[in-house]
């Protein structure tokens, strides 16, 4: 049997989907590290999960803003939304994150974008310093 036959061998797609799976939960836990060497060699900043979470809401919705910062350097796009309709400002102004905000409003995220836009959310949860940052 050759290596590739094995019985336990993994299949080509099981390492991708395994590699995808650590960029993401890099993403969550603001492994900017981790990212950066995946980034520069040309993982997509764009990719999506099953939920359609690109790889910077989950780092948004998780308070990082060196990484949020990292994947916007890399192409990813500010007003992204996931599958519900929510983009990462969105998360951040859910979450109350002021400087993953404030990241993702000078790289041009709308912050009437989205459903509930991240102005909403702000109001709906009084995050007075986020409603600040969007002029309110």
């Amino acid at each position: 049997m050759t290596e590739n036959t094995a019985p336990n061998a993994a299949a080509p797609g099981d390492e991708a989907v395994a590699l995808a799976h650590r960029l993401f939960q890099a993403a969550r836990e603001g492994d900017t590290v981790l990212l950066r060497g995946y980034l520069d060699a040309g993982a997509p900043a764009t990719m999506t999960n099953a939920a359609g979470d690109s790889l910077l809401m989950l780092a948004a919705y998780h308070g990082h803003a060196e990484t949020v910062q990292l994947i916007l350097e890399h192409g990813g796009e500010a007003n992204t939304a996931n599958d519900r309709g929510q983009t990462p400002l969105a998360g951040a102004a859910f979450k109350g994150y002021t400087d993953v905000s404030r990241v993702l409003l000078d790289a041009g995220a709308d912050p009437d974008a989205g459903n509930p836009s991240a102005r909403a959310a702000a109001q709906m949860f009084a995050r007075t310093d986020i409603l600040d940052l969007l002029g309110n």
